[in-house]
């Protein structure tokens, strides 16, 4: 069952579906070391790679797997990162949640609020009852993110990770229905 990409407004930010012209940005984003830092995969060095970005974010929606979508600033258009909730499983209600910022929008909270306007429509629209996320152990601002919305750290995946050598732990993070504390509604898409 297809999925409609959420447009979502939040008081900083726009949450769009994916369009053809974003693989430029999206190229950049993920060739930057220190942005890939963290991945379970190394910096892309192919533009072609955002194209087929997104090109699977559309099939992600189409197959009702998931909504993978773009994070620009509501000021002046720049963009953000993308955030997506994917592996979605309707008989579990439960799906995977991620992000990804460009670097110079580090540290001024847009993730904290993307990631609150994407659980709001994961739970309200696609009636969720759990969300998991993963952060690399070395990636202390990705757990603060998570932990701030809500999400409790449940185990350790011990060296589940190699990427061009580097061995990596991650933390998996799980949040419930029943302890989502959602931030105010995101203003809705003109």
């Amino acid at each position: 069952m297809a999925l409609t990409t959420p447009v979502l407004h939040t008081a900083r930010l726009r949450l769009r579906p994916f369009a053809a012209d974003d693989a430029d940005v999206l190229f950049a984003l993920h060739s930057n070391t220190r942005v890939m830092r963290f991945w379970d995969s190394p910096p892309w060095t192919d533009r072609a790679r955002g194209e087929l970005f997104v090109a699977r974010s559309g099939r992600m929606a189409e197959e009702g797997t998931g909504a993978r979508v773009a994070i620009e600033r509501s000021a002046d258009g720049a963009f953000v990162g993308w955030c997506f909730l994917g592996e979605r499983n309707a008989d579990f209600r439960s799906a995977s949640m991620g992000y990804c910022l460009e670097e110079a929008m580090w540290g001024h909270g847009y993730a904290t609020e993307a990631a609150h306007a994407l659980l709001r429509w994961g739970f309200d629209t696609l009636d969720l009852n759990r969300v998991q996320a993963e952060a690399d152990t070395r990636n202390a601002a990705s757990a603060r993110v998570l932990e701030k919305i809500g999400f409790v750290r449940e185990g350790t995946l011990r060296e589940d990770c190699v990427v061009n050598g580097d061995v990596s732990d991650t933390w998996v993070y799980g949040l419930l229905r029943r302890e989502w504390r959602p931030a105010p509604a995101p203003v809705p898409s003109r």
